[in-house]
């Protein structure tokens, strides 16, 4: 009987191995271009024309391929019009040459500060330029590709990040949700909401510069996203090791885009040229399921239950289960701007500030200005 909560010892890197070797078959995948280096490509034109004619087909191969498949795809020419890109990527510097006497460094999987990296990058070309934002998301295509993953209702958020000449590769990983959160989490997990997390985003990539492949290009791991204990496994030094043996790349130009599983292995590259910034507008589209049925104010909850809460006597366990109905568990949607990562990959959730307060034995005037000021670093 497979075990629904696992550890580190149900890792087995010959099962990860025996997952990654095997092949893409360019038969399974009609509207392709071809198959290289195990990752399907496609041409933008092409999949528009078979939505028009028969779109659940156009979306099952889509579907098929991320679940089932390889689980990374590139569409070349995702965007004909590079006068759209070439705009948006003016926006990016003069946010990215704003942004550094400020930015707190804060990364993910990279080392602070080797990288451009711009945060919320939807939200900010909207508010600079409304036409570049509606060019750039007027993209009939890109759309058709989200809802082949997650569906209507999906939303949309998007990081740029710049990799300079000189700039190292990252830790290889997976990604949003479980991969951004240490081994102790992602334990606490059954297995298969583990598994079932990879269907709750879809991971992309807008190249905004050419991506030869001195300029590291995203190193990419067909087929790992079948490993089901991946977000325990990709720390693992052994894992690691397999990792940089197994990844291919591929060359990338100006308006391509490059779609994956969110649970596939994958890192940026090194960028080995002299002169060549490889600049790529990061999607991170999330399912319309994450969501609660009701909208809580949980700070005007703590706030009334913490003068009360503060003076009890409680079991341990007890304590705990009130903490986890008033409070928020989880990190995310945040500002990572002003609430950068603390200690890891995720920033302070309400419920380690609320057991930080009953620890320390904070006043209520105390706890509700920490609390307020946790408000005030998560708006966007």
């Amino acid at each position: 009987m497979q075990p629904i909560f696992i550890d580190e010892h149900a890792l087995s890197l010959d099962d990860f191995a025996s997952q990654c070797a095997q092949q893409t078959a360019i038969a399974d995948y009609p509207l392709a271009e071809r198959v290289e280096k195990n990752v399907v490509i496609y041409q933008a034109a092409r999949l528009l024309q078979a939505a028009t004619q028969d779109k659940p087909q156009m979306l099952s191969e889509l579907h098929r391929l991320l679940a089932s498949g390889p689980g990374v795809f590139v569409v070349q020419g995702l965007y004909r019009d590079k006068a759209v890109i070439d705009r948006n990527s003016e926006l990016f510097e003069t946010l990215l040459k704003e942004e550094s006497a400020t930015h707190s460094g804060a990364d993910h999987f990279a080392t602070a500060g080797s990288n451009g990296r711009i945060w919320n990058a939807l939200q900010k070309v909207a508010e600079r330029d409304a036409d570049a934002f509606i060019d750039y998301y007027a993209n009939p295509l890109l759309a058709l590709i989200c809802e082949a993953w997650l569906g209507p209702g999906y939303q949309m958020t998007a990081q740029v990040n710049q990799v300079r000449p000189g700039g190292k590769a990252q830790q290889p990983h997976r990604d949003y949700h479980l991969g951004f959160q240490q081994n102790e989490v992602v334990k606490r997990f059954p297995l298969p909401l583990q598994i079932l997390s990879q269907y709750l985003t879809l991971q992309g990539a807008v190249a905004h510069s050419d991506m030869p492949l001195a300029s590291g290009p995203t190193q990419l791991l067909p087929w790992s996203q079948h490993y089901q204990a991946g977000y325990l496994a990709w720390r693992d030094p052994r894992f690691i090791e397999h990792f940089q043996k197994h990844y291919v790349q591929l060359p990338l130009s100006k308006g391509d885009g490059l779609f994956f599983n969110p649970a596939l292995f994958h890192a940026a590259g090194t960028n080995s040229t002299q002169d060549h910034i490889r600049t790529a507008n990061l999607l991170q589209i999330s399912s319309s399921f994450g969501k609660a049925m009701e909208q809580v104010n949980r700070q005007k909850v703590l706030e009334h239950i913490y003068p009360s809460l503060r003076l009890r006597v409680m079991a341990a366990a007890e304590q705990e289960a009130v903490i986890a109905a008033a409070a928020e568990g989880y990190s995310f949607p945040t500002n990572l701007d002003t609430d950068p990562p603390a200690g890891g990959l995720a920033p302070q959730t309400q419920q380690q500030l609320l057991r930080l307060a009953l620890k320390e034995k904070w006043s209520p005037a105390v706890f509700n200005q920490r609390l307020q000021e946790c408000t005030d670093k998560r708006r966007a």
